[in-house]
């Protein structure tokens, strides 16, 4: 994994490669292949078992459903093979004639936002991965205002009320979420006195190492303001906190109040499972990463700048914010409707 560190990963990062790549060493050996030499055809085969090969069954009732990868997942853990063989090609261990069968010329008639295709289109032609399926570009789930307010209500637990209600807030990842420590809450109206010149309530998001594995994606710390209300649920949540003697001495903001270890940091798994209980609650789809989806289609919609809606976001590049802007169907009727009233009033 020192590749995989030294170029910034994430810890999530990290184990879900970990995963891929031990799959991939496992499929090898199963099959005769030898791993630093694989010929594309045995990497093709690979693919097709992906998809093909049932996945062991996660019910112990006799003839369950078998569950099978789709070819989007494929994708991904072909790809993760793709970089951990150049990685090896590049310390020794892989020929570099393997890498080079894993990628071919690609002309790019649309290029994405942003890209320079040079004076004479030089560099439309890229490198494109050989081994892949061709998928639909899946969307992007997000959540209306009026489906983060019924799972908030849906909520037990000052802790689990406020972590909804932060994420959908502040557009934070879960990553960072889990990785607050309580120095980086700053909900006074004035924070001076704890040598922090930003006025009204914030909080700081930084990149740390933490022991729960929560890691923040972004490089630069950044600070995010908060609402009223959610200082309140925050002290709401204190007050729950205090009555839990073994989080007394633990500093990271999420910490384990209902179950074993009391007063260990959240860790991610944990956090997915609260995560599933309240969507099956409601009765919808309600994974972390969809708050912040909503957060910044919020801020767009509501006219904040886009250069102060990326900063709050941690996004380094303005292209990272389009797939964070979403459509929602009254958008659409609200379209036809003023198309359809500027055609009436031309004719009359």
């Amino acid at each position: 994994m020192d590749g995989l560190r030294g170029a910034g990963r994430s810890y999530n990062t990290e184990r879900t490669y970990a995963g891929r790549i031990a799959l991939y060493l496992s499929y090898c050996t199963q099959n005769g292949v030898d791993w630093t030499r694989p010929k594309l055809a045995q990497l093709i085969a690979m693919m097709r078992w992906l998809v093909d090969d049932p996945l062991p069954s996660r019910s112990r009732k006799p003839g369950a459903e078998p569950r099978y990868r789709d070819e989007g997942t494929a994708n991904a853990i072909m790809g993760t093979v793709g970089e951990f063989l150049t990685w090896c090609s590049l310390q020794g261990w892989v020929p570099p004639t393997v890498v080079s069968q894993l990628v071919q010329p690609k002309f790019l008639r649309y290029t994405p936002p942003g890209f320079d295709p040079g004076e004479d289109g030089q560099y439309r032609t890229v490198q494109a991965r050989r081994i892949k399926f061709r998928v639909a570009v899946p969307g992007y789930e997000w959540l209306s205002d009026d489906q983060i307010n019924h799972l908030i209500s849906f909520t037990t637990r000052a802790r689990d009320r406020f972590l909804v209600s932060l994420l959908a807030v502040t557009g934070i990842r879960i990553g960072e979420a889990l990785g607050l420590r309580r120095e980086d809450m700053h909900f006074l109206p004035d924070s001076s006195s704890l040598g922090c010149k930003v006025e009204g309530p914030h909080i700081h998001v930084r990149r740390r190492r933490n022991s729960n594995g929560a890691y923040a994606k972004s490089r630069q710390p950044r600070w995010v303001p908060v609402e009223v209300e959610t200082v309140a649920l925050y002290a709401d949540y204190r007050y729950e906190r205090d009555t839990v003697p073994e989080a007394a001495d633990c500093d990271m903001v999420f910490v384990n109040l209902f179950h074993a270890p009391l007063g260990e940091p959240m860790k991610y798994p944990s956090t997915y499972e609260l995560f599933k209980r309240l969507a099956k609650r409601a009765g919808f789809r309600a994974r972390p990463h969809m708050f912040r989806h909503s957060a910044i289609t919020r801020w767009v919609r509501s006219g904040v700048p886009r250069d102060v809606a990326q900063d709050m976001a941690g996004h380094v590049s303005p292209q990272s914010m389009d797939p964070y802007t979403h459509t929602t169907d009254q958008d659409k009727r609200d379209a036809v409707e003023l198309v359809a009233a500027k055609r009436k009033e031309a004719r009359a």
